[in-house]
């Protein structure tokens, strides 16, 4: 698993590098799931207890998804991912959703390094809220980014972690 995730990211720094030659954003300059996290992490069992777990930090950043994915997801993030969660086990509802709430004025978006390297992103699930839905989620590493639509940084928020409907 370790080495499909280090795969799948060298495969998007080749296309981030490759967007950066024609005049998107550096390698550097992008999102890394291989990066100490900003905001810490946790581990939860399927069925964990409480549910929701909530953790507080903020959004934003100077970062930009658009430059950094050529165009196909907006947005400002930074390099490092904001939460690691460790999940272990199986949903018993059958789904994991990470769901972002702002807690000041701001426009959220989401994005997520799930266990098998692939990337999700999610804006205006609700409202200006955002949030990405695993459907028979995996074990594994979910590295999450807590972004703004428009670029700003510092915006208070709660990142939620439910097994339940969000």
């Amino acid at each position: 698993m370790a080495r499909l995730k280090l795969f799948i990211a060298a495969v998007f720094a080749v296309l981030v590098f490759t967007g950066a030659q024609t005049g998107g954003a550096s390698a550097q300059a992008c999102p890394s799931w291989n990066n100490p996290t900003v905001f810490g992490s946790a581990t939860l069992n399927g069925g964990f207890l409480p549910d929701p777990y909530v953790r507080n930090l903020t959004a934003g950043g100077r970062v930009s998804l658009a430059a950094c994915t050529n165009g196909q997801w907006s947005g400002w993030v930074v390099t490092r991912p904001d939460f690691r969660l460790f999940y272990n086990g199986r949903s018993p509802t059958g789904r994991l959703t990470f769901a972002l709430e702002a807690r000041s004025n701001v426009d959220t978006v989401l994005l997520v390094n799930a266990p098998d390297g692939s990337w999700h992103y999610n804006d205006d699930y609700r409202g200006f809220n955002s949030a990405v839905v695993f459907n028979n989620p995996m074990s594994g590493q979910y590295d999450v980014w807590t972004g703004s639509y428009h670029q700003s940084s510092n915006n208070p928020a709660q990142l939620i972690i439910t097994e339940y409907n969000y």
